[in-house]
């Protein structure tokens, strides 16, 4: 089985460590769940380890970049899940959806297979709260199109409650908007690396050599001296659970 992360997820355990913040809001929303389903497991970021934890993952170059202390992966997609019908107490996904070949198919899958709550980790579309995107609206494109809109977990889940998750300013795990407060990281090409959008929008020289260049001068730092003050800032991100 092939799959974007085969040739984008090389070193991707190692840019994207679960941030005990974060894994706190999605443990929380779990609630009792003895068995849990994480589908998009990646490495593994983000499964609690107190609990009994299936992983399927599409990647071959994911799975093998999870750690010796969790349980192995099952190699599927999202759209066709191996397991008997109300399978497990709980279902989560970790900024996964995005991904999914077909989404609306995953959606009838993960309730299929979960008796309790589903629990998913995903960015609004809508949100305009990250400075990244005035260097590169090209992310705004692309959130647009491969993004579920928020109103459509309702569509496909029935009764949903959405929590927004605020992003630590020192945040381990390297998604895409972590580094609000520490701009200098989107320079690093060590660090994209960790970041599906920029693989996706091609080449970013241009919006990051006027970045640098706006870091050097003062100009970014004068622009967005209400944010240095922050600990934790929205940037779009949201916990959605469906109790079935």
């Amino acid at each position: 089985m092939s799959a974007t992360y085969d040739i984008i997820g090389v070193d991707y355990a190692n840019l994207r460590k679960a941030d005990p913040r974060i894994a706190a809001h999605i443990h929380a929303a779990l609630g009792d769940a003895k068995t849990v389903l994480n589908v998009g497991a990646g490495a593994g970021n983000y499964e609690p380890t107190d609990r009994s934890v299936t992983a399927v993952e599409p990647s071959a170059e994911m799975i093998a970049q999870r750690p010796a202390h969790l349980g192995p992966a099952v190699q599927a997609s999202a759209d066709s899940l191996p397991f008997e019908d109300k399978s497990f107490d709980a279902f989560m996904a970790i900024l996964t959806i995005h991904h999914w070949p077909d989404k609306a198919k995953g959606m009838v899958e993960m309730r299929r297979v979960t008796r309790g709550p589903i629990v998913l980790l995903t960015f609004d579309p809508s949100h305009r709260g990250c400075w990244l995107t005035d260097y590169l609206p090209a992310l705004v494109t692309l959130d647009e199109g491969q993004m579920p809109g928020i109103d459509e977990y309702q569509n496909w889940l029935g009764p949903v409650s959405v929590t927004t998750v605020p992003v630590p300013h020192d945040c381990s795990d390297g998604f895409l908007y972590a580094y609000w407060r520490r701009p200098r990281a989107y320079l690093d090409p060590i660090i994209r690396k960790g970041m599906s959008s920029f693989w996706k929008i091609g080449s970013a020289d241009t919006a990051l050599e006027q970045l640098s260049a706006d870091l050097d001068s003062g100009a970014w730092a004068r622009r967005h001296a209400d944010i240095l003050k922050l600990d934790e800032l929205d940037v779009g991100y949201r916990l959605v659970i469906s109790n079935g």
